[in-house]
């Protein structure tokens, strides 16, 4: 029996621009998929067994199974004889890396199963083969929070560049869920259609983008709280403006800024899915957390910086 898991995570800047090489600033956050894998006689069998949105693994299911099939080709490994059950706290849902975590959970557990010995790289780089399933070219960004944790920035290039950041304590969040499913890849190819259709207005969009990751690593490197929040409601601005964000999204940051959040933006691949609200305080999260579940959704309250 092998056993592995993955963090879920959350992206505080620049989800979508990533993949044009502008950096982000991603978070692991503190709930995971754990992953179990079995020999067993026969064929493969996966059982499901995360918390989830209604509809995501449905949803998700074809995409699932293209991302075993990249993850065992990547390993070198047959897809037979075999016996997958994924767990954890983590939800199953748009915007909070579950995919990524999953593939990570699964590498490792493959690894220990069948004495692979893989490193964080190499759990790393299966990850991201893995995550090809669900989102066509990812940025890499996800599979990277899923496998190392902790606080990264990243930039994709030829060979991406990650760095580990670190706040000086662990900071309160709230994450709040549309409940709906979002289709990355259809998002991702809506804003590379938009992008070209009007190349000079998304040209002074991403370098905007770009000016707040640097300005949002000042703030987290000088524990800057506060000009972090306001950086993060000027991000999800610049989401709204290449059309990621959607009204219910939209409708959750409002709650969380009303009720005292420091800031607050969709996170993820948008069209559905998580925002995220910088809480730090314990009355602030418990107080955005509870109103945006007076409002019938889905709440996490967890922590970046783990």
């Amino acid at each position: 029996m092998g056993q592995g898991s993955g963090f879920g995570k959350v992206i505080l800047f620049n989800e979508h621009f990533v993949v044009y090489g502008i950096p982000a600033i991603v978070s692991a956050i503190s709930m995971r998929t754990t992953a179990t894998a079995f020999r067993a006689p026969g064929g493969f069998e996966l059982r499901d067994s995360r918390p989830a949105t209604p509809g995501y693994k449905a949803d998700k299911m074809q995409h699932q199974k293209d991302s075993l099939d990249y993850i065992f080709n990547a390993m070198g490994l047959k897809k037979e004889g075999i016996r997958i059950e994924l767990g954890g706290d983590l939800y199953a849902a748009s915007g909070v890396g579950a995919s990524a975590a999953s593939c990570a959970a699964i590498a490792r557990a493959l690894s220990e199963e069948f004495d692979l010995g893989y490193s964080d790289e190499e759990i790393n780089r299966v990850a991201y083969q893995g995550e090809r399933g669900y989102h066509g070219t990812p940025s890499g960004i996800d599979n990277t929070a899923a496998t190392y944790g902790g606080l990264i920035w990243f930039k994709r290039g030829k060979t991406n560049i990650m760095e580990r950041m670190h706040l000086s304590e662990a900071v309160n969040i709230v994450m709040g869920n549309t409940g709906k499913v979002a289709n990355t890849k259809a998002a991702v190819a809506g804003v590379r259609e938009r992008k070209e259709a009007n190349l000079e207005k998304y040209e002074k969009i991403f370098k905007a983008a770009e000016d707040l990751a640097l300005k949002g690593r000042e703030a987290i490197e000088a524990f800057d709280l506060e000009t972090l929040g306001e950086l993060m409601n000027e991000n999800h601005g610049l989401l709204q403006e290449i059309e990621v964000s959607n009204a219910d999204l939209d409708h959750l940051v409002e709650i969380a800024r009303k009720e005292g959040a420091l800031g607050a933006k969709m996170t993820g691949g948008g069209l559905g899915g998580y925002m995220v609200a910088l809480t730090p305080a314990d009355e602030v999260q418990e107080r955005v957390a509870s109103a945006i579940e007076k409002e019938g959704f889905q709440v996490l309250r967890t922590k970046i910086g783990i």
